[in-house]
């Protein structure tokens, strides 16, 4: 067999004779027809000779190509077979070598791949907490022991985890995370997932987060309950213990206060100047005292449902007016002007009066307490939809961006003055009534504080139809 040289050497060499044939023929007596018909047979025998020399060029670079696809389709147990070692037979060679070693690599990667997927299935079974793994769609695609044990073979199928207890709330976080790609918490105490273990009944928090590739794209979710029933336990029993104290302390506070107001008013006899001047900052800081212990009271009626709520139909206008009637006079002593911002006929609210009141006082003493003198605070209210939005606005200093997300935490660390519980009473008091609470702020520029009630259903007066 020819190599690839050899066959071009042979190719120009009869080319060469076919042309000098025809060279000679022509230069021949031209009276002679034979003579013609020897140069047209010349020319047509160099086309022929021309046409096979490139079928022999291009049949094994076809062959080739038809290889080097085979392997470029995915078959890595293909070899090149070539006989002659011309170029075509060392590219061959060579093509072999290289599907070789992308085997190997096949090989390894695929090992790699295993023992890593080995390594993060370990990890997941090892992990107390119940897990899921969804795609990026939603779909189930790994969960742990923990999670099978709490949920049963349900937790594998995305229909059967639909009909479990807390099922629902876990697949509408899933849903929540992939559509707003952002991680879905589930912090407060009516979004726990009370789930029964035998005969003891456990509560969960949930929580989903993406997961995401380096560049960003969305790969699925994780999603992980966390059992809180020892926490909840702990945090019951300290309610319960705040809310005895708080009223076992009440009444020696209040006579307490009692017996400051005395002396200040001077039943007990004249006071000096100095002792007058004590007595007025131990009555305030009572004051202080006494409003911490309502809080507390509070707050704990509304961790062991002890707070009954007595839904009214109130008027957003008179709510605000009244509110700031009540601190006309601590508004006044810092020349802060409390203006009120609501039309007459706005839709009125389904809200408990004593609720709306504490949720207004302590927003509004909270914005005196911050605005300097001579500032300015708004109090408005607007309907938006089902909803009224209050809003208090005030001029103050505002508040830093790093304590915005605990502003309403319980005990905030943040807090300068008062109890710490303000904000989280108001917070619990508008989520209870049924709506939602929000701050907006930036230092140097003041805050606003909006929260929303829902409209009272529009009740229906029947006329008496005249007889006759």
């Amino acid at each position: 067999m020819l190599n690839l040289t050899q066959r071009l050497i042979l190719g120009c060499v009869l080319l060469a004779g076919l042309t000098v044939g025809l060279v000679l023929a022509t230069h021949s007596a031209l009276a002679a027809a034979g003579q013609l018909t020897l140069a047209a047979l010349f020319v047509g025998a160099a086309v022929l000779v021309e046409v096979a020399t490139i079928a022999m060029v291009l049949r094994p670079i076809r062959r080739l190509a038809r290889d080097a696809r085979l392997i470029a389709q995915g078959n890595l147990e293909h070899r090149v077979e070539w006989s002659s070692r011309d170029a075509f037979g060392q590219i061959a060679a060579e093509m072999n070598r290289i599907v070789v070693r992308l085997r190997e690599l096949r090989d390894s990667e695929a090992g790699r791949r295993q023992m890593e997927y080995q390594l993060s299935d370990a990890v997941l079974q090892s992990i107390f907490e119940p897990i899921i793994v969804t795609d990026a769609k939603g779909h189930l695609l790994k969960v742990n022991q923990a999670a099978v044990e709490l949920l049963g073979e349900a937790a594998t199928d995305r229909m059967a985890l639909a009909n479990t207890p807390g099922g629902d709330k876990i697949l509408s976080a899933i849903r929540d995370a992939v559509s707003m790609q952002k991680a879905v918490a589930a912090e407060d105490e009516a979004a726990m997932l009370p789930l029964r273990i035998g005969k003891k009944e456990r509560s969960y928090r949930l929580r989903t987060t993406p997961m995401r590739d380096s560049e960003g794209r969305l790969l699925g979710t994780v999603t992980t309950l966390e059992d809180v029933t020892s926490l909840q336990d702990i945090d019951r029993f300290k309610t319960q213990f705040i809310a005895v104290a708080s009223r076992k302390l009440r009444d020696p506070l209040m006579q307490l206060r009692r017996g400051l107001y005395a002396l200040g008013q001077g039943f007990g006899g004249e006071l000096r100047p100095l002792q007058s001047e004590l007595v007025a900052e131990a009555s305030q800081e009572s004051e202080k005292l006494d409003d911490l212990m309502a809080d507390l009271i509070e707050v704990a009626e509304l961790d062991t449902g002890k707070r009954e709520f007595k839904q009214e139909r109130l008027r957003p206008l008179q709510a605000l007016g009244e509110a700031r009637d009540r601190y006309c006079d601590a508004a006044a002593q810092k020349h802060i002007r409390v203006d009120v911002q609501a039309y007459a006929d706005l839709s009125v609210v389904q809200a408990d009066r004593r609720a709306l009141r504490s949720i207004l006082d302590n927003l509004l003493a909270n914005a005196i307490r911050y605005t300097p003198d001579d500032g300015e605070i708004l109090m408005a209210a607007e309907e938006i939809k089902d909803f009224v939005q209050f809003t208090v606005r005030d001029t103050g200093r505002g508040i830093e961006a790093e304590r915005l997300s605990t502003i309403f935490d319980r005990f905030n660390p943040f807090s300068e003055s008062g109890s710490g519980l303000g904000l989280a009473l108001v917070r619990r008091l508008v989520e209870s009534l049924g709506g939602q609470i929000a701050v907006e702020s930036r230092l140097g520029n003041g805050s606003a504080f909006r929260f929303t009630l829902p409209v009272a259903a529009v009740e229906q007066v029947r006329h008496p139809v005249e007889a006759g």
